[in-house]
């Protein structure tokens, strides 16, 4: 996330959200700052510092202002919440939870507030490369955390289907699109379910250092997080990663994650069905990621150059696994 100052039209409708977050303070803390965080799509971010006897500490406010996502709001913040404090006892780098109104009782949109976590979101193409290899080991941590059937994220679910999927309308392949729906018109593939991020992805993970010193700080965004196949987490970051810096680096993913132990599935129609059905989830031109990665400097990624990842990711799917 990229900070940027508010302008008055943002700081419009958040005055009872501003009274709740304070209403939490510690006595003779204030809110001193207000930043709007770019670098999101689903939710307006801001970063608060606050202030009291004790110094400052800075804090990270996520609210829902887009009309389907407040419809969506009592669910999505709910359970990022219960992650947040299920993630507290565990080595993975989440944000540590403050509060929540889930449903705005208090606030005027539904919200969340957590600490802030060190590091930046890196996007560029230079370092990608050991980026991914610290994604990989970092994913399959996430696969690993245990999870009680009490405590289990609910099931996963599918972000496209056969109906839904928009193939790009001047494509020059449409075999090869509808090549890749007919993949996913199949029942899902029997699988081993685990702990899933399920928006795993560079936009969503934060790094400190660089060169040898370069490490993982924070893992952010876990309102979809659930419990289903490792490869469809794999499968979805390999999607991010074939988009921002080329079909190689997709396609290398899978093979970090399982050189860092992790399992996938043995069955290559049944990792194919994994890999294609989060891909047409971004079709046709993987605009909806784009947007943010563009405001954090990725200025690059038009949704014609987009459209072309895609679609080359797609044919290498199925030159090396059908």
């Amino acid at each position: 996330m990229v900070a940027a100052e508010e302008t008055g039209s943002e700081r419009r409708g958040w005055g009872a959200t501003r009274s709740w977050v304070e209403k939490g303070l510690a006595e003779a803390e204030h809110i001193e700052d207000v930043a709007r965080l770019r670098g999101g799509w689903t939710s307006e971010m801001r970063g608060l510092t606050i202030c009291g006897p004790d110094g400052r500490r800075s804090l990270v406010l996520r609210s829902f202002v887009k009309p389907f996502f407040v419809r969506h709001a009592e669910g999505l913040l709910t359970r990022e919440a219960a992650v947040l404090r299920l993630l507290g006892g565990t080595d993975v780098p989440a944000a540590t939870l403050v509060a929540v109104d889930a449903t705005a009782e208090y606030c005027d949109h539904p919200s969340l507030l957590m600490s802030l976590l060190p590091g930046t979101v890196r996007l560029g193409d230079q370092g990608a490369d050991r980026r991914a290899e610290l994604l990989a080991r970092q994913l399959l941590r996430i696969h690993r955390l245990p999870a009680s059937p009490e405590a289990r994220p609910r099931v996963y679910q599918a972000w496209t289907s056969p109906t839904r999927v928009s193939p790009p309308e001047d494509t020059a392949r449409p075999e090869l699109w509808q090549r890749a729906v007919d993949v996913i018109r199949q029942e899902p593939p029997p699988h081993q379910a685990c702990f899933l991020h399920r928006d795993f992805h560079p936009g969503n993970v934060l790094f400190t250092g660089d060169g040898d010193s370069l490490r993982i700080s924070g893992v952010v965004d876990w309102v979809e997080t659930s419990w289903g196949p490792a490869d469809l987490d794999v499968a979805h970051c390999s999607t991010a990663l074939a988009l921002l810096h080329g079909v190689t680096a997709g396609m290398r993913f899978a093979d970090s994650y399982v050189a860092a132990g992790g399992t996938l599935a043995e069955d290559r129609a049944a990792h194919l069905y994994w890999r294609v059905l989060d891909a047409l989830a971004f079709a046709p031109d993987a605009e909806k990621v784009a947007v943010p990665w563009r405001e954090v400097g990725r200025a690059d990624l038009t949704p014609l150059l987009l459209t072309r990842r895609l679609e080359e990711y797609l044919q290498a799917l199925f030159a090396r696994y059908s």
